[in-house]
């Protein structure tokens, strides 16, 4: 046999012992479990680029979302509120007309002491009068009811009402000449206000 012939059995040999061994290989290979990769996934272009425009409505879905919720938010807050201050305005306006009722009878003990009777001047029933009506005074003052000052003051329209307007050589026009009825204020509200004559 000669040097080539052997030559070329061995690289046979050689040959047969590769494929042995990536026959072996390749069943190894079928019987080892196969180890977890990420899985790939391919999205043609048109796809993808349909799936970004969707996600961009989305995206402005949830924002138009968003902001009609926080309008609706301001919104129910601002109702709130206003619902607040017009319970608190009727709550007020209740108050008032109340107070005008005890006002009516304030007025009428004035009156009665400003005409009393010689004959029972500084007498008990004139005393009691007199405690009746400075209770009635405490009374006001504490829930809040100021006297709306009017003697020589100048005629204001939010707080006094003209009921009659006289030449007077002793004021100025525009100035009040005398109180008829004594007006009042509730927390800066006019309950009632001062009835005056006014110089022209």
């Amino acid at each position: 046999m000669t040097e080539k012939e052997k030559k070329k059995i061995k690289e046979e040999e050689k040959i047969e012992e590769f494929i042995e061994e990536a026959k072996d290989d390749s069943e190894k290979a079928e019987k080892e479990p196969a180890q977890d990769s990420p899985e790939i996934v391919t999205v043609p272009l048109k796809d993808y680029a349909a799936q970004l425009e969707e996600l961009d409505d989305l995206r402005k879905k949830a924002d138009e979302f968003s902001a009609g919720w926080q309008r609706e938010r301001a919104d129910f807050s601002n109702y709130r509120k206003r619902i607040q201050k017009e319970q608190e305005f009727q709550k007020s306006t209740s108050r008032i007309e109340i107070i005008k009722e005890y006002l009516d009878i304030h007025d009428d003990l004035e009156r009665a002491l400003k005409n009393m009777p010689e004959e029972v001047d500084e007498s008990d029933w004139e005393n009691g009068i007199r405690l009746i009506d400075q209770k009635l005074r405490n009374i006001l003052q504490s829930e809040g009811v100021e006297r709306i000052p009017a003697e020589e003051q100048e005629f204001d329209p939010d707080l006094h009402e003209a009921v009659s307007s006289e030449e007077n050589p002793d004021y100025e026009s525009g100035e009040i000449i005398e109180v008829v009825q004594q007006g009042y204020t509730l927390g800066g509200r006019v309950v009632r206000p001062s009835r005056v004559r006014v110089a022209k």
